[in-house]
């Protein structure tokens, strides 16, 4: 098994007496994740072995979370000691995105140059407050800079060497 996993959602319940658990998502795909045949890796938090590989056998959003069924159990009792549990994929499971679209992941731990080549600092988080996302960079000295993932702003992203190119707009720092 590969050793690079990506967490996709959280069971954060069970439902009902059939094996049906509540899962939290935090995936961008949760159409393609929880869909029926989809393959998913149980793991309690803090643990690097999967206690479980399991099959979707159905899922549905219910509220705020997907209430799903996995084709291995049908019983509460099976399910019952997944509670807090992460449901991961695989590296190769990921789906591939389109050109100019990246995973978090990819971003976080970049460096981020200006397009003059001075360093600003590294990627450190990335907020999803609404139109545009927003990265976080740390820098060596002084506050963090909040960079708008905007055309005008982001011109380069070198996922390879780890590096992005910025123009400054004023005011950004």
């Amino acid at each position: 098994m590969e050793n690079k996993m990506y967490t996709v959602g959280r069971i954060v319940n069970t439902h009902g007496i059939r094996g049906e658990t509540k899962v939290i998502s935090s995936t961008d795909f949760p159409e393609l994740r929880f869909e029926k045949g989809s393959v998913l890796h149980i793991l309690q938090p803090g643990e690097r072995v999967p206690a479980a590989t399991v099959e979707v056998e159905r899922a549905r959003m219910q509220k705020n979370t997907y209430i799903v069924k996995f084709k291995q159990f049908d019983n509460i009792n099976d399910v019952e000691k997944f509670k807090g549990a992460l449901l991961k994929i695989t590296a190769s499971q990921q789906a591939e995105l389109p050109q100019n679209e990246y995973y978090f992941h990819e971003i976080v731990g970049c460096k981020v140059l200006t397009e003059d080549g001075e360093e600003l600092g590294t990627v450190s988080e990335i907020l999803t407050p609404g139109a545009n996302d927003v990265w976080v960079v740390q820098r060596p000295a002084g506050k963090p800079v909040l960079l708008p993932v905007i055309d005008e702003v982001v011109l380069n992203v070198d996922v390879q060497n780890r590096k992005i190119t910025v123009h400054l707009m004023e005011g950004l720092i």
